[in-house]
Parts: C-alpha cells; structure tokens; sequence
C-alpha cells in the first residue's frame, strides 16, 4: 500500500521552502510516497490530515488559524507521522507553544551564522544513524531550547567563540520522539536546498522521513 505526505510550505524566503519542499518531494516519491505540496497553511484546516501517513513542514516564521493548528496537532497525536529540518519545522509557529510541544524543540539563535562545526552521533545503533560516523558540517549551528524527554541521534558541541557562555554546550542536532500516536523526527541540517545534497544530511533526512510516516 502506497504511503501518503503532506508538505506544507512558505514563510521566510531565506530558507527557500519551495525549493527544499521540491527536493523534499523527490526524495519521498523516489521512495514510494505519494505526495501532496501545498502553499501556505490552509490545507491544514481542510479535513481529516488522518489521511496522510507523513506531515512534512517547510515553512519558517509563520502565523496559522486556531482551527488549523488544532487540526495539526490532532492528526499527529492520532497517528499520522511529522518529520522536518532546520528552520522550517523548528521555527515554524514561532508564536505556537503547542507546536513547540509537538516538535520537540524551537530555534532560538545561531552564534557566528554560517561556521564549520562537527556533528557527533550519539546514538550509533538506531536505524537513522546506522553506519554513519561523526563527521563536519558548514551551516548554521542551531542553538535550541529542547524538550528533554526526547530520543537524541546526534549532538554538536559549542566552542564558545562567538557567543562566550555557550561554551562547552552539548545541543541535540538530531532527535526523535513520540507525540501520542504520532512520530516526530528533527534534524537541524539543512539550511536551504544545496544542504539537502550534503551526503549524511540527506542520508539522516531520507531516513528520519521513512521512520516518521505510519
């Protein structure tokens, strides 16, 4: 049986959503999906999102609806599955705490913006990170506030330079986590579409994505 996603899109140009949510979409039906990719949050108010197996956010800075937002959030908890990267699901709702709750996590900052920082995995055995080692990484370093219930995968280590009082901060890179029914899966890489060909950026998304869905 044929799985089914939902990409949601826009918000912040800056992490150009409907270019990653293209390169999204091709990843998904190379693997099976069949998928849906919507502009702006409307979709999300229309109908039972039950009907999608995967729920993928690309958009960053955005407002929705009550209704949709609760609509969101009742399809994840009953089952359907929400996996995302960078800023377009970890910055999403900014203004939404019951996303956040979902989510697992929120961006808060990036010290020194675009650096060279290495990725440490910390969980060598799940299926996400099978056979992948630590390795380095150029892009945005996110700083986040998390939930510490969830499941971390990979972590980076600040150095302090830019931001002093960081130094030394262990911070999820990747995680995931249950929300009800529902399969959340993060992943902080990915700052715009070039990212998204990154060979263990793209490996850890593709993965995240399939684990995720129901």
């Amino acid at each position: 049986m044929t799985r089914t996603a939902l990409i949601f899109w826009g918000g912040w140009e800056g992490h150009e959503p409907r270019a990653c949510a293209d390169r999204v979409m091709q990843m998904l039906t190379q693997d099976g999906f069949q998928v849906d990719s919507r502009p702006g949050t409307d979709v999300l108010a229309q109908g039972d999102l039950g009907r999608f197996d995967l729920i993928v956010p690309m958009m960053t800075q955005a407002d929705i609806a009550p209704d949709a937002l609760a609509n969101l959030i009742a399809a994840i908890q009953a089952g359907t599955g929400l996996a995302g990267f960078h800023g377009g699901m970890g910055d999403t709702f900014r203004a939404q705490p019951a996303y956040q709750f979902m989510t697992g996590g929120q961006w808060v900052a990036h010290p020194g913006d675009f650096l060279d920082y290495r990725v440490q995995i910390t969980a060598p055995d799940d299926p996400i990170m099978q056979g992948m080692g630590d390795f380095d990484y150029h892009s945005e370093q996110y700083y986040l506030h998390v939930d510490p219930a969830i499941e971390v995968l990979a972590t980076t280590t600040f150095d302090g330079t830019h931001a002093p009082w960081t130094r030394g901060t262990v911070m999820p890179v990747v995680w995931k986590h249950r929300f009800g029914a529902g399969r959340v899966f993060f992943s902080a890489l990915g700052h715009n579409a070039a990212e998204l060909d990154h060979p263990q950026a793209q490996t850890i998304l593709r993965r995240g994505l399939a684990w995720a869905a129901r």
